[in-house]
């Protein structure tokens, strides 16, 4: 075999592998309304784009932003006084809930995990 087809098929094993792994993936995402409080989130989409616009669609409310999105993850979103709040994403649940806690509390008194969610990777 001449070197430059089993580069071509070493190539072309590497995209394909590339493409299947990043089809694998599982995206979520979370929209917050901080003048009223409420939120939207989703897991398991299988794009940030589709994960994001499922988030402020299930948040339901025009003041409604994006606050995180995360791919084979957890995220969380914590809600202090006066709407205040903090978010995060890691590996686990109890991680992504001391991320968002550490946010909030910074912000203000009375933080809480309002919603967590991981995706099923």
């Amino acid at each position: 075999m001449r070197p430059g087809l089993v580069f071509g098929a070493a190539l072309l094993a590497l995209v394909s592998w590339s493409k299947s792994a990043l089809a694998n993936d599982h995206y979520g995402a979370i929209a917050y309304s901080p003048t009223n409080g409420k939120y939207g989130y989703t897991y398991d989409y299988g794009t940030r784009a589709s994960a994001e616009e499922a988030a402020l669609r299930n948040c339901n409310d025009a003041d409604c932003t994006l606050v995180l999105w995360f791919v084979n993850a957890c995220g969380a979103l914590a809600i202090g006084d006066g709407y205040a709040w903090g978010a995060g994403w890691a590996s686990s649940q109890s991680e992504a809930e001391n991320i968002a806690m550490s946010y909030c509390n910074r912000e203000a008194q009375g933080c809480s995990i309002a919603r967590w969610v991981c995706t099923s990777r």
